[in-house]
């Protein structure tokens, strides 16, 4: 798969018996694996998954933190009267609940769409803005199905939506071209 500004095997001498300059035969056939393996659906479903994880137990680790800012919560409230050894000890525990559960659910989102735009891809053939648009519905229904068709109806518009949007920006020709 080629994608704009990017050099294709082709531009390198990988393509047609000429070698790559500067490499062996052997790392020849170790980059060609390594793209290969880059390009399969298993992979970025995995490697989406892992970097929805991260980004997930971040995400989760800064909103848990900002939710003791205040005194006048319920929460903040209930944290204050605890001694100050107790607040941090508490604190930390639910950062850590809260990072771990949000991690779990970007990591799945993250594989989930990644994995079915990619089977889509490969069946349809073509790279377009249709493949993000039915993975984004795929996924919304999945994540939304436990509730009832309604909210996996809801669930696949939303999530389509939301993916024509960054597919279509993402897509955007750059100011520097």
């Amino acid at each position: 798969m080629s994608f704009p500004g990017m050099t294709s095997p082709a531009g390198m001498g990988g393509a047609g018996g000429a070698a790559m300059p500067g490499m062996s035969e052997q790392e020849q056939m170790m980059v060609k694996s390594m793209q290969a393996a880059m390009e399969s659906c298993p992979v970025k479903t995995v490697m989406a998954g892992g970097m929805g994880f991260a980004l997930g137990g971040v995400f989760g680790l800064f909103m848990a933190s900002m939710s003791y800012d205040s005194s006048f919560t319920p929460q903040g409230k209930a944290i204050m009267d605890l001694p100050w050894k107790e607040q941090v000890r508490r604190g930390f525990k639910d950062m850590g609940t809260r990072s771990w559960s949000s991690a779990k659910n970007f990591g799945i989102v993250g594989a989930l769409y990644s994995g079915t735009e990619c089977c889509i891809e490969g069946l349809r053939a073509k790279n377009d803005l249709t493949n993000s648009v039915s993975a984004g519905c795929i996924t919304g229904g999945i994540l939304g199905a436990k509730a009832g068709p309604q909210a996996a109806a809801a669930g696949c518009v939303g999530f389509a939506a939301f993916s024509a949007a960054i597919d279509a920006y993402m897509r955007m020709p750059s100011e520097d071209d």
